[in-house]
């Protein structure tokens, strides 16, 4: 089993639910205004401009993953996805760790 982290931009919100439905992912917790910084990207900090952000929030997605061909379809939308999009600080990114056990 794996989860999955997806962290994206809030521009991005749409795409990431589009790509759940073409992966037919109907499962997962998401967290909205998430703030951070990237390797080479302006933070994303919301209202805080003043410290160098770009104005703009993230979200993040957990999805617990049990069949790993789920898992394989949904980095191919994301890498698909990620060749379109222009800005670098608007790419998606999906960080998948060993999951033990779901209770």
């Amino acid at each position: 089993m794996k989860l999955a982290l997806i962290v994206y931009s809030e521009r991005c919100s749409s795409r990431v639910m589009e790509m759940l439905e073409a992966t037919h992912i109907d499962y997962y917790t998401r967290w909205e205004r998430a703030l951070g910084a990237g390797h080479g990207t302006p933070p994303h900090l919301g209202a805080a401009r003043a410290l160098g952000g770009s104005g703009v929030t993230n979200c993040v997605m957990m999805v617990a993953f049990q069949q790993e061909a789920s898992l394989t379809a949904l980095i191919g939308e994301i890498n698909r996805a990620n060749a379109e999009i222009e800005r670098t600080d608007d790419k998606i990114r999906a960080f998948v760790v060993p999951l033990e056990r779901i209770v």
